[in-house]
């Protein structure tokens, strides 16, 4: 069993998982990782070309086998926002990292996934940002050992939240 020396980031797509986690690993002196990164490295292309060539089934696979080869400590992660999706890769995070969910308002993520279409994220024809959002929105939630509301916050102000609400979590004897 690993140590839970990690922080994993989930949230959804748009909701600043790869800047706060660079951020993050800056501010604690960790590696940082994008797990979206590890499977475009994997694959050899792009998130978007992996799932309109090989499918959303391979691409989840793909991303349960990355996060399944992740061996690593005291390293801050970044993940897809359909990792909720995949209850062995969240096992697998669950026993390496403290789960940090990133809660970004609907609003916001609509403003940021402008290219909703070409980002490469994981939905079934005819489903719309707010569908994803009300499917994930329990399974970010309860996954999370904490949870960050983003509403009004400038990045900083997230990195140093989640950094309190760590430190608080290690003196409560965790």
């Amino acid at each position: 069993m690993f140590s839970r020396s990690n922080i994993a980031l989930i949230g959804m797509p748009g909701s600043g998982k790869s800047t706060i986690g660079v951020l993050l690993a800056k501010t604690l002196c960790m590696r940082f990782v994008d797990t979206d990164i590890l499977i475009q490295n994997r694959e050899g292309m792009s998130l978007i070309d992996i799932i309109r060539v090989k499918g959303t089934d391979y691409f989840s696979k793909a991303e349960e086998t990355v996060i399944r080869d992740l061996h690593t400590e005291k390293t801050v992660i970044a993940t897809g926002g359909s990792v909720v999706l995949l209850p062995e890769a969240m096992i697998r995070l669950r026993e390496s990292s403290r789960i940090v969910y990133l809660e970004a308002d609907l609003w916001k993520i609509r403003k940021r996934l402008w290219n909703f279409h070409t980002r490469g994220i994981v939905s079934e024809p005819g489903k719309t940002i707010e569908d994803l959002y009300r499917e994930r929105l329990p399974l970010y939630r309860r996954y999370a050992d904490i949870k960050i509301r983003l509403r009004g916050k400038k990045a900083s102000q997230i990195v140093d939240e989640i950094v309190e609400k760590i430190f608080e979590e290690n003196d409560s004897g965790d």
